[in-house]
């Protein structure tokens, strides 16, 4: 993916807030929406940016659809990766988020609809 696509993906904060959570662990849509307190809609539009750029990929189990971090983008920026690994946990609303993200984890809120 062209390096202009990856940092207009990354030139937008909620889309930084989504990347550090993922930093952590692949999340479902729902577990997004919840720990960061958006709406579908919106969580959506960030991954579809995300995804086009070529940082994250995605997966599909029963009806959620799951992000991760793309290894192959890992893979062919790994300096990037690295900065961004380091970068991400400094940001000032890193730590609350994280404290959220923990909270979404623990209530399994994907399992709750089955």
């Amino acid at each position: 993916m062209q390096l202009v696509e990856i940092f207009k993906a990354l030139s937008e904060e909620s889309r930084l807030r989504i990347l550090s959570m993922l930093i952590e662990d692949e999340m479902c849509v729902c577990e997004i929406e919840a720990c960061l307190k958006m709406t579908q809609s919106n969580v959506s539009r960030h991954l579809t940016a995300l995804k086009k750029s070529g940082i994250l990929e995605s997966y599909k189990k029963a009806q959620w659809n799951y992000y991760r971090i793309s290894k192959k983008f890992i893979e062919e920026n790994y300096e990037l990766w690295i900065y961004l690994e380091k970068r991400l946990k400094k940001l000032s609303y890193y730590n609350e988020d994280y404290e959220e993200y923990k909270k979404c984890k623990n209530q399994e809120l994907c399992n709750l609809n089955e």
